[in-house]
């Protein structure tokens, strides 16, 4: 379990560069922006790798029994993870994960009528979704950490974008959306806009490789009917 909490701190230390604004600026006066963006994206992905791995190796320590039914959360809330990640990763957004500012129109805003972070809100759907059968230690240290820090996340980009852009263009621009999923829609602030069929089939597509990849990658069969 120790590899498992070195990882995790790891990964918290360096999740906090971007968060750090003297030490991303200096990084990024150095460097250059571009060059800033491809070295810490590829530090991430080597931070989830070593995460990864730190996980599997951990031991099995039960925090509570399985249940077989708890098999169906994550195969039922998976799909409509993989969508909002999907959509979210490729629709204009300039709040949030996505494909940068440039096309959105804050009255046909698309899956960001369901909210400003729909791809974040994919991946807490992903991790609290596989807390759930999984009451080992390991993957509750895991995807709980993964799901507090989901959960953080809108807010603090939040802040950030209405720094960005100031009081007024932020009132423009977030006027007609939510942090909180389907909160303007209900709200009356806005209607829940078409996210293009494309991008549906995009994230059932993913869930049907993720779905099929699980047994061989994972080594554990998501769903055992009778």
């Amino acid at each position: 379990m120790t590899g498992l909490l070195v990882a995790i701190a790891a990964f918290l230390l360096t999740h906090l560069i971007p968060a750090y604004k003297p030490l991303r600026q200096a990084l990024v006066g150095v460097m250059g922006v571009k060059v800033y963006l491809v070295l810490y994206s590829l530090l991430s992905l080597a931070m989830i790798g070593w995460l990864a791995h730190a996980y599997a190796a951990a031991p099995y320590v039960e925090v509570w029994p399985f249940a077989d039914w708890t098999r169906w959360v994550p195969v039922l809330v998976m799909p409509l993870a993989c969508v909002l990640v999907v959509a979210g990763l490729t629709s204009p957004n300039p709040f949030s994960l996505g494909a940068g500012s440039r096309g959105y129109d804050p009255a046909r805003p698309g899956i960001v009528s369901v909210s400003r972070h729909p791809a974040i809100w994919g991946l807490v759907l992903w991790s609290g979704a596989h807390l759930v059968p999984n009451g080992d230690l390991a993957s509750v240290l895991l995807f709980g950490l993964l799901t507090i820090l989901g959960l953080l996340g809108p807010a603090s980009l939040d802040l950030k974008t209405r720094a960005r852009l100031g009081d007024a263009e932020w009132a423009r621009l977030a006027g007609p959306t939510s942090a909180l999923p389907f909160a303007a829609i209900l709200a009356g602030r806005t209607r829940l806009d078409g996210i293009g069929w494309k991008r549906g089939l995009g994230g059932l597509v993913l869930y049907a490789v993720l779905y099929g990849l699980h047994a061989p990658v994972i080594g554990v069969e998501p769903l055992v009917l009778p």
